[in-house]
């Protein structure tokens, strides 16, 4: 996938000039990784990123030692770092951030000459992205670990490395959840490889959320930890509406957005606000596009989105915009199975996370044509 794929190249060629695309993901553990390395470089995106934050990473970096500066607007990339060893020590930042913002910095912080002690403040957002970066850095050779409800605690250290296999990602099977739900045939099901039950992706309560919408999950192999085939079923049993808190799993939110009003459920999905800082505002996008197919959402304190089975009149030949964001392209695409048909524009969003996407789809019998 995209993000991946320009980690890598960075890190075997080391440009002066780094250029990120898309991949925020890149652009945030890239900027704490060069800011804490000899070697001076300019990071940099598409138009998109250029207006994607980063104030407060590059502020953190900053009270840590980072010698970083604006090339264009401030708070935001492309950024030119000066990297050298940090000294690291004490910082409060707030917990409702990215946790990828969290993540960079815990990443390199048992390079700090001080290590890092690490506050957040407020509430914390997707703890379990940050829990998981912990038990990785854990997985090679790092203690990192919470030693307060609200701060963490790392100390000087040296990864080690090891082998490691890399379980699939569970926010991709979320369009798999999505294309079973909307099935109408009971028994119709999916196998997914490379899972794992007990999973310490955050992501992983889709099998929760979906099981809700007459989704079954089994697994190959049900020893914890252990990588299986996951076998995803319809049944019938659905409830009538949806309530639910996507705070610790905001990657989730769009594949419910999309077919939640689709089935005919009426839903209320709060702690959604970041999703306003992703690839696009996806609150503001998924109301957009909802619209085109006659359902109206409506937003509530930039966090919370709702529908109540209201509709409006369709576009006549709707033709979905996916805004650079892949999560917009894959979560309205299975909506074919009950609208018929669907056009979606720029479907080679897909790349930043699931390439073969379109590949798949084409594989259990979605029937897919380019239109140049």
């Amino acid at each position: 996938c995209d993000d991946t794929q320009v980690i890598v190249k960075a890190f075997k060629e080391k440009p002066e000039v780094i250029d990120v695309k898309a991949a925020g993901t890149a652009m945030r553990f890239m900027t704490a990784y060069l800011s804490a390395t000899e070697g001076e470089h300019t990071i940099t995106g598409t138009e998109r990123m250029k207006h994607r934050p980063i104030g407060v990473l590059v502020d953190a970096l900053r009270y840590l030692g980072a010698d970083i500066e604006y090339k264009g607007e401030e708070g935001y990339p492309p950024l030119h770092i000066n990297g050298h060893k940090l000294e690291g020590g004490s910082i409060e930042i707030p917990g409702d951030v990215s946790s990828q913002y969290i993540s960079a910095l815990l990443m390199i912080a048992p390079t700090f000459t001080a290590g890092l002690e690490l506050k957040l403040t407020g509430e914390i957002v997707s703890r379990p992205y940050i829990d998981l970066t912990l038990h990785l850095m854990h997985q090679f050779g790092i203690v990192a670990e919470w030693s307060d409800f609200d701060t963490i605690s790392v100390k000087p250290q040296t990864y080690k490395s090891r082998h490691y296999t890399i379980e699939n990602d569970w926010s991709a099977s979320s369009y798999w959840y999505e294309i079973l739900a909307l099935q109408e045939e009971i028994g119709a099901s999916v196998t997914l490889p490379g899972l794992m039950n007990g999973s310490r992706q955050g992501d992983s309560s889709v099998k929760y959320i979906f099981s809700l919408l007459g989704v079954k999950t089994n697994f190959a192999n049900k020893e914890e930890g252990a990588l299986t085939d996951v076998t995803l079923t319809r049944h019938n049993c659905m409830l009538n509406r949806l309530d639910y808190d996507f705070i610790n799993q905001p990657d989730l939110a769009q594949a419910l957005i999309a077919a939640c009003p689709v089935l005919g459920i009426p839903f209320h999905f709060t702690g959604l606000g970041s999703l306003k800082i992703k690839e696009t505002d996806r609150i503001v996008a998924m109301k957009t596009e909802m619209a085109k197919l006659g359902f109206v959402l409506h937003e509530t304190n930039g966090s919370e989105l709702s529908w109540d089975g209201e509709r409006c009149e369709p576009a006549e030949q709707p033709t979905i915009d996916t805004y650079e964001d892949h999560r917009m392209a894959m979560s309205f695409a299975p909506l074919a199975i009950k609208l018929g048909k669907i056009r979606i524009n720029n479907p080679e969003v897909v790349s930043k996370s699931y390439p073969h996407y379109w590949e798949d789809l084409r594989k259990a019998g979605f029937q897919i044509e380019e239109i140049r």
